[in-house]
């Protein structure tokens, strides 16, 4: 399931992507087909780092990559192993919806961003998780889960405050919006619920052979019902984000 729309990127050979958070890896897989650029992918739990490598192996053995370079690495957001200014682009899908200390997360993905770069972030939209919340409390009640639902305002003036400035936004993902209401409404740890198991059939299906008529009415219903909305930022060319000794 990929979030970022890539096609919306000024990306150029050579560039230096890092997918922070990248969990089994599917944007950083996804960034590594396109041509020549460098590829980490970094997550705090060692298991998604090993099978976003997993992944990343098994494109390069398949021949889907771009003919560039890719690595994974264990790293926390809020102390990133990088010098300043090292990457072109920065993608945070998904996971600051998840860190108590938002503030030092997102200033250090501005640190390692060089000025004019772009940076994605996506997190869950606020009604679609609003409703979550409502109907299950074990939803966003366990460990690594959910701590914050983020209001659209809130999230861009966090990220301009460090020095991005937004150029884009979008919904993604309205078709997923469903099926976490009947998985909460039934019960998030729940397996034995035939209509949720349908439905996530439906899902992985669509997913693999993305028919023209689930895009175009996934398109249709991002504005309504998208589970995730994602911003697309540049950093300023005047870098005036914190930096750190």
């Amino acid at each position: 399931m990929i979030t970022v729309e890539f096609n919306r990127l000024p990306i150029k050979m050579g560039y230096k992507i890092l997918d922070i958070g990248c969990g089994s890896g599917r944007h950083a897989c996804a960034a590594s087909r396109l041509e020549k650029v460098v590829v980490i992918g970094s997550d705090v739990c060692l298991d998604e780092v090993k099978e976003a490598r997993n992944r990343l192996r098994l494109q390069e053995d398949l021949g889907e990559v771009g003919g560039g370079i890719w690595a994974t690495l264990v790293a926390d957001i809020t102390r990133l192993p990088f010098p300043d200014h090292y990457f072109d682009m920065v993608i945070c899908s998904e996971v600051l919806e998840h860190i108590p200390d938002q503030h030092t997360a997102i200033k250090e993905v501005s640190r390692v961003l060089r000025p004019g770069g772009d940076l994605v972030v996506s997190v869950p939209r606020y009604l679609p998780e609003r409703i979550c919340w409502a109907l299950s409390d074990s939803y966003h009640q366990n460990a690594n889960g959910h701590i914050r639902i983020y209001k659209k305002k809130e999230l861009i003036a966090l990220m301009e405050g460090s020095g991005s400035r937004l150029w884009a936004s979008h919904f993604a993902h309205s078709l997923h919006t469903p099926y976490w209401w009947l998985k909460c409404l039934i019960g998030p740890k729940r397996e034995d619920a035939l209509l949720v198991n349908w439905y996530h059939r439906f899902l992985v299906w669509d997913m693999m052979k993305k028919p023209r008529i689930t895009r175009f009415l996934e398109h249709l219903l991002n504005p309504l019902l998208g589970k995730s909305i994602v911003f697309y930022l540049r950093k300023e060319e005047h870098d005036r984000s914190p930096h750190f000794s």
